[in-house]
């Protein structure tokens, strides 16, 4: 190794035990104490943090100085420090005040970011497609019994392998489907009409039309595939996806309608199609589209309106309108198209495709908020806090529970305390001794739940009792979790704690100030007028006019309205001279004024008289100003300063309470340590250099 290496490293190794040596002596003097407000210590650190936290520069480009920030944060611990001694932190209103700010700043706690951003791209990206699918449904209730699980999955597997057998999917959905939409419905005289079935065809949808797993099912499986067994609230589903094409969005068209029924007759189809296609004709050759409409549809309702129909999406609609309209642009005509209902020949008037991400972001977020897929974030955080605390269920103790809670549950009549004995754990969260640091571990015994039971028992139909108590044994656990890390936000993020720090602080700031301050100076009369009377030469007016602003609008009007204002010296009889001789073009604005008030007003020279004509530099006005007294400068009585002496009042009487508050609660700054906090912001500010 040469010598500059060397030197190099040894130099390296120098700044680095430096910079050790540095970072060491900054974090002591963190915990240094800074001020001590009538024995209770601050530190640095706790001084700084809210410093840099609040004391962002102002538009000037300035920070508020060490010194002057450490004297207003002497006065709110001060303030801090009365009310707590005055029990104010004990009282309900406060105790619910803070309780519901905690509510809002712990949400943020119980939503993985990550998850919720996924989810939201997921939902953009499948919206800017529509899906064409059919299914097939076996239907099985959410709180099934494991055996009929069983048997439902069985079911629609040995489905499927008749399908990838070479089964025609839509042939399997008319004879095996629980979906009575997929086969067809015999007309019944007086009941229903014929209705012919869809074979598993559920047309076109998007992004939030379908419960979320089916939605999975129809955006991840391939076009012309079908999918493996889904699970839903209803059921077992196949689905096949059968065309995926860019998003409709939604679409404003006009239909000329021609009815046709499923079960029509060989003749009505024939007589239906060829008058469709005559009126088509009849457009192709130069019949305007509305004329049509009113002349030919036999959709009544639409006709009225040139046959234009409510805006829809792709959902709302049968699939050959979505496909016609694909092949549309706005104004044009389609030929006519068949669908279950008869013929139609559409005209596409507008349609409104997805926009950008940041256009439709926060609908999303809206409809993500509503949606069974929002659970997924919660789900996440529930996850994360099971694992991170070592949830631990005591399957035994359960089964015990479970076996003692009779049916009477699923008629909401279950009583908690027939089960008080029974006091097995069947859960826990927390970690033991670990290092020497003991976590709070936290158990819920067999009582517990059957208490949990009692609250959350609902009336059932066609369930299972050890399926149901499963289902509340599993929300059971999520509540706890979700309350165990509710109660443990502040050890577990301390900035948390400390905005809940700054939250009961604020509260309690702003509470007993208004009590000694603001609500004080406006409901102390006696005080007011007392302090108004010490320092009433404060409360000056500067020198005024009582003057009046004449503003006529019309030009042809002001040689007559000037012979008039000339005339009579009274702004009430000017008003009845003008309108007795029909002139309403003239505003009169009598007033006193400052210099500011009124931009006529000071224009003029302020002497008694009236003035020159004076022209508007924004408006077709002719203004004159009269000049009725000159008044010197004044004091101004208490009404007429009322608000600016509150406001000093006030002032008043903070500075005199924060004298009181001083010889009650002694304060002593650490002016050494002060010295080297300022140095540290110094060296912050200069970039870090010496």
């Amino acid at each position: 190794m040469n010598k500059v290496m060397k030197i190099s490293k040894y130099l390296l190794l120098f700044l680095l035990s430096v910079a050790f040596v540095g970072a060491r002596a900054q974090k002591s003097l963190m915990k240094k104490e800074l001020v001590n407000i009538g024995g209770e210590k601050v530190t640095v650190g706790e001084f700084l943090n809210l410093y840099e936290k609040n004391n962002q520069p102002a538009e000037t480009g300035e920070k508020t100085t060490i010194d002057d920030y450490l004297d207003l944060y002497i006065n709110f611990r001060l303030k801090v420090r009365e009310a707590e001694d005055l029990k104010m932190d004990t009282a309900k209103s406060f105790i619910n005040e803070l309780t519901g700010y905690r509510k809002q700043l712990a949400k943020p706690y119980f939503n993985d970011e990550s998850v919720s951003e996924a989810l939201l791209k997921e939902a953009y990206d499948r919206m800017q497609k529509d899906v064409r699918a059919s299914h097939i449904l076996i239907m099985v209730s959410p709180n099934a019994t494991p055996e009929d699980t069983l048997k439902a999955y069985k079911k629609i597997s040995k489905i499927r392998e008749e399908i990838m057998a070479g089964k025609d999917f839509g042939d399997a959905a008319t004879e095996y489907s629980d979906d009575p939409s997929a086969k067809d419905q015999k007309a019944i005289p007086g009941k229903q009409r014929y209705r012919k079935g869809n074979r598993g065809d559920l047309g076109y949808f998007t992004v939030f039309n379908m419960v979320y797993p089916f939605e999975n099912a129809a955006y991840n499986t391939p076009v012309g595939e079908v999918s493996q067994p889904i699970r839903t609230k209803y059921g077992y589903h196949l689905v096949k996806v059968t065309d995926k094409r860019d998003a409709m969005g939604k679409a404003t068209v006009a239909h000329i309608f021609v009815a046709l029924r499923p079960d029509a007759s060989s003749e009505d189809s024939i007589r239906k199609t060829e008058k469709i296609n005559n009126i088509y004709q009849k457009i192709q050759e130069g019949l305007n589209f509305e004329d049509a409409v009113k002349k030919y549809s036999e959709d009544k309702g639409s006709a009225q309106n040139g046959g234009r129909l409510t805006p829809f999406t792709s959902n709302r609609v049968v699939p050959e309108f979505v496909v016609a309209i694909d092949n549309l642009d706005s104004g044009q005509v389609s030929a006519p198209v068949r669908t279950n209902y008869g013929w139609h020949i559409i005209k596409l008037i507008k349609r409104e495709r997805p926009g950008t991400f940041e256009q439709e972001k926060q609908k999303l977020k809206d409809r993500l908020a509503k949606d069974q897929r929002s659970r997924k974030s919660k789900e996440a955080v529930i996850a994360r806090i099971k694992r991170e605390n070592n949830l631990k269920i005591f399957e035994d103790a359960k089964n015990e529970v479970f076996a003692a809670i009779d049916s009477s549950v699923l008629k909401k009549q279950f009583k908690a305390d027939s089960l008080s004995g029974m006091t097995k754990p069947v859960m826990q969260l927390g970690k033991k001794k670990f290092f020497g640091k003991s976590d709070p571990v936290k158990v819920w015994t067999q009582y517990d739940f059957a208490k949990y039971v009692q609250v959350k028992q609902r009336p059932q139909e066609n369930i299972d009792k050890n399926v149901y108590l499963q289902k509340l044994f599993n929300q059971f656990v999520d509540d706890q979790c979700i309350a165990y890390e509710d109660e443990h936000l502040e050890e577990h993020y301390p900035d948390f704690a400390q905005l809940m720090k700054e939250y009961h602080d604020g509260i309690l700031l702003f509470n007993l100030t208004d009590e000694k301050v603001w609500t004080k100076a406006v409901k102390d009369s006696t005080g007011l007028e007392n302090f108004f009377n010490q320092h009433r030469n404060d409360y000056m007016w500067k020198e005024r006019v009582e003057a009046t602003v004449y503003s006529i609008k019309k030009k042809e009007d002001v040689d007559k309205a000037l012979e008039i204002i000339k005339r009579f010296d009274n702004d009430g009889d000017i008003a009845k001279e003008l309108d007795s001789a029909g002139i309403h073009s003239v505003r009169i604005d009598p007033g006193t004024y400052e210099k500011g008030d009124n931009r006529y007003v000071d224009r003029v020279e302020w002497k008694e008289g009236l003035s020159e004509p004076l022209d508007s530099d924004v408006e077709d006005l002719t203004v004159f100003v009269k000049i009725k007294k000159v008044l010197p400068p004044m004091p101004k009585d208490l009404k007429d300063a009322r608000g600016l002496v509150i406001s000093d009042y006030q002032n008043y009487l903070e500075k005199e309470w924060i004298k009181q508050l001083k010889k009650k609660y002694p304060v002593k700054v650490n002016e050494g340590v002060l010295a080297k906090v300022k140095a540290l912001e110094k060296k912050k500010e200069s970039g870090g250099k010496k």
